[in-house]
């Protein structure tokens, strides 16, 4: 047992090797989107926007559900995504209260352009996982779903 009284060895604790990889990845993704003039938020939220925008209005809520955002985290980062001009906040059709985001051609281009460093920086990132990165995709998927 060590001096803090932890039954595992700093190598065998999941949730410290979970940050520790987290900060590294966070790291590349931050390095690979400054020269879009995009924070990891900013692409996140217009990356899923891009994805979910067809004919139906996408909230607020729904974007950053989607996301897995703070809702008033997300708030603010759209502000300053519809100031750059990349996407827009109209009323929503189906709930007074709410407003419906659309990505403009303008965050299109940029989030087709960034996604492809994006990917690319994965590709790098997870490339020592080797065959076993869909086993790993997975794991993670189960630990995201199963937080709720």
């Amino acid at each position: 047992m060590s001096r803090l009284g932890s039954r595992f060895h700093a190598d065998e604790s999941a949730g410290l090797l979970l940050w520790q990889v987290t900060n590294r990845w966070q790291a590349a993704q931050r390095a690979v989107l400054k020269p879009f003039g995009l924070t990891h938020v900013q692409f996140v939220l217009l990356a899923s926007l891009a994805w979910r925008t067809g004919d139906e209005p996408v909230s607020q809520r729904e974007l950053a559900h989607q996301a897995a955002t703070d809702p008033m985290m997300t708030s603010q980062v759209v502000r300053v995504l519809e100031q750059r001009g990349w996407l827009s906040r109209e009323p929503h059709p189906d709930d007074g209260r709410a407003v419906a985001l659309r990505i403009t051609d303008e965050g299109v281009t940029l989030v087709r352009r960034a996604v492809v460093a994006v990917e690319q920086c994965d590709e790098e990132f997870f490339a020592a996982l080797g065959s076993r990165a869909p086993a790993f995709a997975s794991a993670l998927r189960t630990l995201r779903d199963s937080q709720g």
